[in-house]
Order: C-alpha cells, then sequence, then structure tokens
C-alpha cells in the first residue's frame, strides 16, 4: 500500500490498515509531510499527533517533483495493492500519478481519494480541515449548552470518522478486486463522512423541520439521558425506558416525579427536560459520584462518572481494555477489535522521516546502484547510513 496521505484522516486510514497486516509505505516529500509538523505537544522533538497515526508503517522521503523520485514512484505503483493520497483534487494528476495513469498499468489497482468536500461538485476544489468540518456540516451548531457560541469536539471527529470509513471503503474494494480483478477510484470526503456520523440528528431534523437545540450533555431524543453534578463531581444517567425511570425514582426516593404528569412518558419528559433537570439535579447533589453510582448500579440504572483523562487511564475499564499501548516514545490507544481477536505481532512505532528509503526501493525492485544515485542526487533521503564499501 502507498500512502501519499498526510495529517489525520488519510494516515488514521492507512494506520488501521496498518493495523490489520498491510504493508504501508509512506510517501512524503524530503521535507516530511505536513503532520510531522503540527503540535505541540512534542515528544523527543516529534510531533504525538504524527506519531500517533503512524505506526506499523516504513517511510520513503523522496521529491516527485523530480523525474528520477516520479519514475521510482511510478514504478512501484505498478506493484501496489492500493494507493491512498488526501491531496486537493487533482494534485496527484498534476503530479502524474493520478488514478487514471496509474491504473493504466496496474488495472486492479485500488486508489484512495480523501478530500475535503469530495472530487466533483461546486465546492471541490476547496481546503478544508477537521474545524471547518465540524462547522459547515452542523455539528458545531449542535454542540454546547443552551445560549452558548457554537463548540467544538475537541478531538478531530471529523477527520477520525473519515479515515475509519475509508479504511472500510478499501477494504470493500479490494474484495471486488478478488472477486473481478478490477480496481476502482474511491471519493471518500470529509463532509460527506461527517455528514454520516450526524445520521439520527438530520433523519430528526427531516422529520420535524426544527433545528437542532444545543443540550450540552443531553440527548435530544431521551431523558434523563444527560449528566448531573453531584456533592464532589458529575454522573451521567440514562434512564429513560418506563423500567428504569421507575427505578431511578424509587432510588432517589421520588414518588413524586414518577406521578408528576409531566414525566410520565420520555415523550413528556423531553418536552419538559428543563424541569426534570432541576428535580434530578436537587436530589443528587447530596450525595457524592461513587455513592450514586453503587446506588444506581445496583437497580440496574445505566449510570457513570464523568471522567478526566486521568480517570479514564487509571480505570479499571481501560487496564481491561487492551488498548494501553506504548510503542517507540509514545503511549496511546492501541488497534484492538475485541477479547476474541488473536494476539497481533509487536507494533513498530511510527517511522523517522526516510527511515526506509533505501530498503522499499529494494524492495520494490529498484538496484543498489539506481538506489545509490538517488540517494547521491538528493532525490530521496534516508536516515540509516549505507555499508561503506570494503574500498573505502
Amino acid at each position: 500500500m502507498l500512502d501519499f496521505a498526510h495529517v489525520v484522516a488519510g494516515p488514521l486510514c492507512t494506520m488501521t490498515l496498518a493495523d490489520l497486516g498491510a504493508d504501508v509505505i509512506k510517501i512524503e516529500p524530503p521535507t516530511g509531510e505536513i503532520g510531522r509538523r503540527i503540535g505541540p505537544p512534542w515528544l523527543a522533538g516529534r510531533s504525538v499527533i504524527s506519531l500517533s497515526m503512524n505506526r506499523n508503517k516504513r517511510s520513503l522521503a523522496i521529491d516527485l517533483k523530480t523525474p528520477a523520485g516520479l519514475d521510482a514512484v511510478c514504478r512501484m505503483a505498478r506493484q501496489a495493492d492500493v494507493v491512498v493520497e488526501s491531496f486537493r483534487p487533482g494534485v496527484m494528476a498534476s503530479l502524474g500519478l493520478g488514478y487514471d495513469t496509474l491504473a493504466a498499468n496496474n488495472p486492479a489497482l485500488v486508489y484512495c481519494s480523501i478530500s475535503a468536500f469530495g472530487q466533483t461538485g461546486p465546492a471541490s476544489d476547496r481546503p478544508g480541515v477537521d474545524g471547518i468540518m465540524q462547522a459547515v456540516t452542523g455539528l458545531m451548531s449542535t454542540l454546547g449548552d443552551s445560549g452558548s457560541g457554537p463548540a467544538k469536539v475537541q478531538v478531530p471527529v471529523a477527520d477520525m470518522v473519515t479515515g475509519y470509513l475509508a479504511s472500510i471503503a478499501v477494504l470493500a474494494a479490494l474484495h471486488e478486486v478478488r472477486d473481478s480483478g478490477r480496481g476502482q477510484q474511491l471519493d471518500v470526503s470529509l463532509y460527506n463522512a461527517t455528514i454520516l456520523l450526524q445520521q439520527t440528528g438530520l433523519a430528526s431534523y427531516f422529520a420535524s423541520g426544527a433545528e437542532p437545540q444545543r443540550l450540552g450533555s443531553a440527548a435530544p431524543y431521551a431523558a434523563p439521558n444527560e449528566a448531573f453534578p453531584t456533592s464532589d463531581g458529575w454522573i451521567m444517567i440514562a434512564a429513560y425506558d418506563p423500567a428504569r425511570w421507575t427505578a431511578l425514582c424509587d432510588v432517589l426516593d421520588a414518588s413524586d416525579l414518577h406521578t408528576d404528569p409531566r414525566f410520565a412518558t420520555n415523550d413528556c419528559r423531553v418536552r419538559n427536560r428543563s424541569a426534570l433537570r432541576h428535580e434530578i439535579g436537587r436530589l443528587l447533589a447530596d450525595r457524592t459520584t461513587r455513592s450514586w453510582l453503587d446506588l444506581l448500579s445496583a437497580r440496574d440504572i445505566l449510570c457513570a462518572p464523568v471522567n478526566g483523562y486521568d480517570d479514564v487511564v487509571a480505570s479499571e475499564e481501560f487496564r481491561a481494555s487492551g488498548l494501553d499501548q506504548v510503542v517507540g516514545v509514545i503511549r496511546s490507544p492501541g488497534f484492538v477489535l475485541g477479547p476474541s481477536q488473536p494476539p497481533a505481532p509487536a507494533d513498530q512505532a511510527a517511522p523517522m522521516l526516510g527511515e526506509n528509503s533505501a530498503e522499499i526501493l529494494a524492495d520494490y525492485g529498484l538496484s543498489e546502484s539506481e538506489v545509490a544515485l538517488l540517494t547521491d542526487s538528493g532525490v530521496i533521503t534516508d536516515v540509516r547510513p549505507r555499508p561503506r564499501s570494503a574500498a573505502s
């Protein structure tokens, strides 16, 4: 797999496939892809964002604006199963690496193009990053509390969902190659992916015609289903189905809530959310989060502490998840599908820029003298020194 992607969405797609066993070659300019320069924070002088998106890959640093560099990569593309790129539409074609060019010599090639607004359409030439997508797709308008300004999900959720959807698309296209021998170009956009992320929100909008309200931690379709303050923190409670609503009223010793016609059904509770929030919040304020967790869990009422990251990484759930991983200098969540997944080989740290350049080109059939010429002329960067000859 040849990976021309940068920053988050594309690199996450290729890292997911690398985690599943693909041999991913990260192709980047001699100065490195721009994700390597995003920070803080930094670890050992390297971008944490880049380190977290590029494990299990090999790096080829090569100047594609030189005839020799372009020729080398075109030769590699003839043997590749997959190409992933995340430039603006038309950039790869201008380099001589567009789908039509590469597919002419490799008809089975799966070519995944990731862009802001897609390869066609009125906005296809517009750039876009995660925050822009959260804004333009309406997601940002739904976040925050009533009366607040627009809010953003801090993690790059638009990039992340795009990367995961792109990896699914690649796997589906490879299945088609196995059946028919035909490759294809995939058009995956941050815009479409972020719209799909809001499936329930937009379906509700189409049904009601009403713009969603900013509800903080609450769900627009269910109540109570939000975070409430306790004496020492916050607790998330989801008790909107009839049995759990009855149990919650019992635990809170609040029979008046159970008989209040404003709260008789989930639909009623949603319409009277503010009053319900006030009543439940008043009753929860006199005990600790831990105390309420024990009482509510004993009645099978869905609840959880509102954790900070300190709490998350110290929790039994996180320790048991198998996700906690240290690879190279970075600690980050690893890739685990579930407890039935067989143990995976040890992950490899994200590569240094050009860490594998000579090795990769040799793997793709370039001779030692060709690789040496590319290195000496500055077309490729290889941080591993070549062995000295006996004559030297």
